[in-house]
């Protein structure tokens, strides 16, 4: 029977890590449904939700140890299979957030959501230089879900209002998919 399984990874970066952790799941019959990876600083992270048969938990946990011995910091999880029938009905939105860059921008907005029971399912932010100033610009794209007895126009009319706060745009659309 097939699990689904969180792995996530962290460690120094180097080429070939991508490689290293996807061998391992090809010799365990292990499939990658979904990831993000990054290097974030000089570290690289790998975050992954694979599925793999129960039978080869502890293949899986045996080829890990070699990178864990190479000083990444590796963890496993089986997830809830429920996860599908929590949020039935919900309905997915894509935010974006664009603006001067500031401290607290992603606590602000995050507890808003939180305050109106609005999950984050995926959040990117970076900051670069504007071209002509140098100024430090922050962007946001958050994915959410929204649960069905909020209208979008009571949640979004007051999450202008948190935008106003911050001096920042913030732009609300229904999520597409990738």
């Amino acid at each position: 029977m097939l699990k689904k399984i969180v792995l996530t990874l962290t460690g120094p970066d180097r080429v070939g890590i991508v490689d290293s952790v996807t061998e391992i799941l090809v010799k365990v019959d292990g499939n990658v449904e979904t990831s993000r990876m990054a290097r974030l600083g000089g570290e690289f992270t790998m975050l992954m939700l694979i599925s793999i048969g129960e039978d080869q938990f502890g293949n899986l946990e045996q080829g890990l140890t070699n990178l864990r011995e190479q000083g990444f910091q590796v963890s496993t999880k089986q997830t809830e299979s429920s996860y599908e029938l929590k949020y039935a009905g919900w309905q997915p939105y894509q935010i974006e957030v664009h603006g001067a860059d500031q401290e607290g921008i992603v606590h602000q907005v995050a507890h808003y959501l939180t305050q109106h029971g609005i999950s984050i399912e995926s959040m990117d932010t970076g900051i670069v230089p504007a071209p002509m100033s140098g100024t430090l610009f922050f962007s946001m794209n958050t994915v959410v879900l929204v649960p069905p007895h909020l209208s979008q126009k009571d949640w979004q009319a007051n999450l202008d209002e948190v935008a106003d706060q911050l001096n920042v745009e913030i732009k609300v659309s229904a999520y597409k998919g990738k």
